[in-house]
């Protein structure tokens, strides 16, 4: 059914919403994409349903129009597919009462956060957005937004800056206290991003620093949370289900998998939505979750994307069905990420496993290894350098970490003459080109590797002294760039030296 003769998706399209009027405004998200509208949004609906409030959503894009136009045009609407060999079902959440891009607008970004009705300030703007060091955890204070966000505080370009001055503008008028909250893929992400806005304030000039810092110790509260569920990119093919299924045309539909868990640290001190009510949970103990997630699901998922794409595999589902990939994932999963991580008392680890590549099978929802392999500069840093350390320490080597980072540098960053496949060229990486130089200048993996890890310090300055693993990773670069990724697999079962049992039980 042609999307070009259906009526659009507004408010009059009979049958979609629980309610006539979206909520007030409560809530301003910094990143408004695909995960955001799958994720926080759903569980904002069910709470707003389920218990009222005032915590309608102002979406805020970084650079691109295409959402917030397209929100604006559907009545700030869309559709939520969720995606599975057995069907699909289909939601409309009514939370969003505004939408607008940031480079467009960067005083009202500064404005909508420093207003008395906002409560809450939420973030998913991937690893990337934070202009930090991945190789230190602090704010990358040469990137040159950055430097534009100390001397320009009416027009932010950074997150963090653009937070810095709303709380700023806070301080100065009403003076309401207010909880940053986010939702990316960060260790310890709460603390990381009070540490981030904390490390930008205190670069200001010496008594401004101190009167913003002192404000916000006293006023601002960074929660830590978990979020998890699959949510590939929108393409036609989701346009045309929600056209021939519910008879509308929606631009902006967003597929995601029926999987979704929050797991969230309760301390919001200006109130917070009964998010509960759509199955989150409240917890002390977010970290342990977040290891778990962190480390053997996105961890796993990475080394999939990377051995798939650079076996010409376009989605995870394709990826995790070649026999050598899922048993390269299964291992780096129990015998490398799982030893370093504290899995919580409610969770079956095994039954986790299962979980996971149950829902990486998934072939209705299609999450293309592209989406998932971009931004591995900075994804790899949350995620390989503390288990490997912790083995290496032990006296083994993990030699599917070093695949997992061969095969990402074998994508990015490939040595001359060397063919890593569309997938891998599709990928988007902030380091892409300064890796691309470095391995312009290599004549070897191990030479690009010592380069990448030893003298960049890609995965942090510890891992960058660990000149086996270093070799082991540049040596898998070199299989993977001869005999292909198989080799390099194989290469991993033929050597692995597995901890002994004691070390590796689950802490």
């Amino acid at each position: 059914m042609a999307t070009s003769i259906l009526p659009p998706l507004s408010a009059e399209t009979p049958g979609i919403l629980r309610r006539s009027v979206a909520p007030a405004p409560g809530i301003v998200h910094l990143g408004f994409g695909n995960f955001h509208r799958a994720h926080q949004a759903v569980y904002t609906e069910a709470a707003i349903a389920a218990h009222g409030g005032d915590w309608g959503i102002i979406g805020i894009s970084s650079r691109s129009s295409a959402i917030t136009d397209a929100m604006h045009a559907q009545d700030m609407l869309y559709t939520v597919v969720e995606i599975s060999p057995e069907g699909s079902k289909f939601s409309t959440p009514r939370v969003h009462t505004d939408a607008f891009v940031a480079a467009q607008e960067p005083e009202r970004v500064v404005a909508v956060i420093g207003a008395e009705t906002t409560r809450i300030v939420s973030l998913t703007v991937t690893e990337n957005g934070y202009t930090y060091s991945p190789a230190t955890g602090s704010l990358n204070v040469a990137d040159p937004d950055v430097q534009h966000d100390l001397a320009n505080g009416p027009a932010p370009y950074t997150p963090i800056g653009q937070i810095v001055r709303g709380l700023q503008q806070r301080a100065r008028t009403h003076g309401k206290p207010v909880t940053v909250l986010s939702c990316d893929n960060l260790a310890d992400n709460g603390h990381h991003t009070q540490r981030l806005v904390r490390e930008f304030a205190s670069l200001l000039p010496a008594g401004e620093a101190a009167e913003t810092l002192r404000w916000i110790d006293a006023n601002v509260t960074f929660p830590s949370s978990m979020v998890d569920r699959i949510v590939p990119a929108t393409t036609d093919h989701y346009r045309g289900l929600v056209a021939e299924q519910l008879g509308y045309a929606d631009q902006i539909p967003v597929p995601a998998e029926p999987f979704t868990m929050w797991i969230l640290e309760d301390n919001f001190i200006a109130g917070r939505p009964a998010w509960e009510a759509g199955g989150a949970i409240f917890t002390d103990d977010v970290a342990a979750y977040e290891q778990l997630k962190v480390r053997l699901l996105n961890g796993t998922h990475s080394l999939i994307a990377y051995l798939g794409a650079l076996s010409g595999a376009a989605t995870i589902p394709d990826a995790t069905g070649i026999d050598y990939i899922e048993a390269a994932a299964r291992r780096v999963l129990r015998d490398e990420y799982l030893p370093s991580v504290t899995v919580p008392g409610a969770v079956d680890v095994e039954a986790y496993e299962e979980q996971l590549f149950s829902r990486w099978r998934n072939s209705a929802l299609g999450h293309r290894t592209s989406q998932v392999g971009s931004d591995g500069s900075v994804k790899l840093r949350q995620r390989i350098p503390i288990p490997a350390l912790e083995m290496l320490d032990a006296g083994a080597m993990p030699h599917y970490l070093a695949l997992t980072v061969a095969a990402y540098l074998s994508c990015i960053a490939p040595l001359q003459g060397f063919e890593p496949g569309n997938h891998a060229k599709e990928m988007q990486d902030p380091a892409r080109e300064t890796l691309q130089e470095l391995a312009k200048g290599s004549s070897s993996g191990r030479e690009l590797a010592a380069k990448v890890l030893g003298e960049h310090h890609l995965l942090g300055d510890e891992l960058s002294t660990r000149e086996s693993f270093i070799r082991r990773t540049g040596e898998f670069i070199d299989i993977i760039h001869r005999q292909g990724p198989l080799a390099a697999a194989n290469a991993a079962v033929e050597s692995t030296s597995l901890l002994p049992a004691q070390t590796r039980s689950i802490r």
